[in-house]
């Protein structure tokens, strides 16, 4: 592993014997609330997908780019952003994040157009690729370094949080008064976050600079190399599909928003218990897990056009979908953290890459055969390629029980 060390480097034993144990922990919670803020920026348009179409007059596959723009710059940001600044205090790089996010829900709140839509996208995806890459390993320079493992669970856990009370939460607001009325609260929600986290968290210089040779050696190893395969797969089964999950409920299930904003939180719900019964198994069953994870997507999603046409059906498919996603983000950043101990830094960075990419693919591909199919042909897409992620894990798992 390739790192330099810079001359203002702090220990994180340093950072946290000099403040008080309660302002790391709301240090903690402030970086968790601006994960928060840009996991929700990210997907609410899946809720608000058919609003912002009809407003633009623009079909639900057109509309998926404003899922495949933040992915495809995150995917970009992640490197550039880490390598580019890596000699900056971390502090004021999230601060900074967070003022563009702002920025970016202030206009897509004002857009007259779906271009300036898009552009507000773009800002987007490069806050969440700069801003994932440097707070998701801050924990253990924020508390004691014996609660670093809570701390950064603490933080991760707004993954799940932002589909639970993020994307159902902007789709009653979306209901209620309007999409644009929902940007602008993510537009306040996030100048409070940016508040906070210039309040509250230490000065923190740069500790290493992770070179990029760092990050094309990773590619070398096998290990990482199946985690991209993986991850690739799976991401694309579900972003394909669950970014068009409101026109199929809409269209095939006959729900109306309200409905929708229900089974979207129940959801999430689902989506949060998934997440931490994955973070038990993984440790035990990295490969056994992914693969299950993977297996039970591909049922819902195969199974959601036969039985999703009544509102029962929908929700009891809804709940599988949501348990077995709230296991991918966790399992795909262990398998890339396993496979590469030396370098979690640009593991992390790898892991935002591949799945902020994917994310983008998933998007653009489900919207082709939305606009030439239909809702239930895109199930059927992303429930073919989480059959094929399923047996993938199950292979690449091998040669980990045997000790290879």
């Amino acid at each position: 592993m390739e790192h330099v060390s810079t001359s203002t480097s702090t220990t994180a034993g340093d950072v946290s014997a000099a403040r008080s144990p309660l302002i790391g922990w709301l240090a903690v919670v402030s970086v968790m609330l601006g994960i928060f803020s840009i996991v929700t920026a990210e997907i609410l348009p899946i809720g608000l997908l058919t609003s912002i179409g009809s407003d633009f007059e623009i079909s639900d596959g057109a509309a998926g780019l404003m899922m495949t723009m933040p992915g495809i710059l995150a995917a970009v940001a992640a490197p550039a952003v880490t390598v580019a600044t890596g000699r900056l205090d971390r502090r004021f790089m999230l601060c900074a994040l967070m003022l563009l996010l702002a920025v970016a829900d202030f206009l897509a709140a004002a857009a007259t157009s779906y271009g300036v839509m898009v552009v507000s996208r773009v800002l987007v995806g490069l806050v969440i690729g700069g801003f994932w890459s440097i707070g998701a390993g801050l924990a253990a320079r924020l508390v004691r370094p014996a609660h670093a493992g809570t701390a950064t669970a603490v933080i991760f856990s707004a993954v799940p949080l932002g589909s639970v009370l993020g994307v159902p939460a902007g789709t009653l607001v979306g209901h209620l008064a309007g999409w644009r009325a929902t940007f602008v609260i993510m537009g306040v929600l996030t100048v409070a976050i940016l508040v906070a986290l210039a309040v509250l968290l230490p000065p923190l210089p740069a500790e290493h600079v992770t070179r990029l040779s760092v990050l094309t050696g990773l590619l070398r190893d096998s290990g990482v190399r199946a985690g991209l395969v993986l991850t690739f797969l799976v991401v694309l089964a579900h972003f394909g599909t669950y970014t068009y999950v409101t026109p199929f409920l809409q269209q095939v299930t006959g729900a109306g928003p309200g409905v929708v904003t229900a089974f979207l939180l129940v959801y999430g719900v689902a989506g949060i218990a998934g997440n931490f019964v994955a973070g038990a198994t993984a440790r035990r069953a990295l490969g056994a897990t992914f693969a299950v994870s993977g297996g039970l997507i591909a049922c819902a999603t195969l199974l959601l056009p036969l039985l999703g046409t009544s509102h029962l059906g929908a929700l009891a498919l809804l709940v599988v979908w949501g348990l077995a996603y709230g296991a991918v983000p966790v399992c795909s950043q262990t398998w890339f953290a396993a496979s590469a101990p030396h370098a979690t830094e640009a593991a992390t960075i790898v892991f935002t890459s591949s799945f902020q990419a994917t994310i983008a693919a998933g998007a653009l591909l489900g919207g082709v055969v939305v606009d030439a199919a239909s809702p239930s042909a895109v199930m059927t897409f992303g429930g073919a390629v989480a059959v094929l992620m399923a047996l993938c894990a199950w292979a690449a798992a091998r040669p980990r029980r045997e000790g290879i």
